[in-house]
């Protein structure tokens, strides 16, 4: 096992903390990035948000939207079809 990438950070006015850029670049954060903060048992951990990028069919997409605009007529008493 790799030992990890450790360094003592100073908490500023406000709660700001600075992250030296090697920590940065082992974790894979970078400028204008957002991070997950959690705190358990007194440690707070951060990692990068990641989101994840999925590839839908936009016809898909317009058969849900018909279909839930249709539910929504019959809900309000309007029997509107898309």
């Amino acid at each position: 096992m790799v030992n990890p990438l450790k360094s003592v950070l100073k908490v500023r006015k406000k709660g700001v903390v600075i992250l030296p850029k090697k920590l940065r670049e082992e974790a894979g954060i970078k400028e204008g990035d957002e991070v997950i903060a959690e705190a358990s048992e007194g440690m707070i951990v951060l990692k990068p948000l990641k989101p994840k990028v999925v590839d839908v069919d936009p016809e898909l997409i317009e058969e849900f939207l018909r279909e839930e605009y249709g539910l929504e007529g019959r809900k309000c008493g309007n029997i509107l079809e898309a």
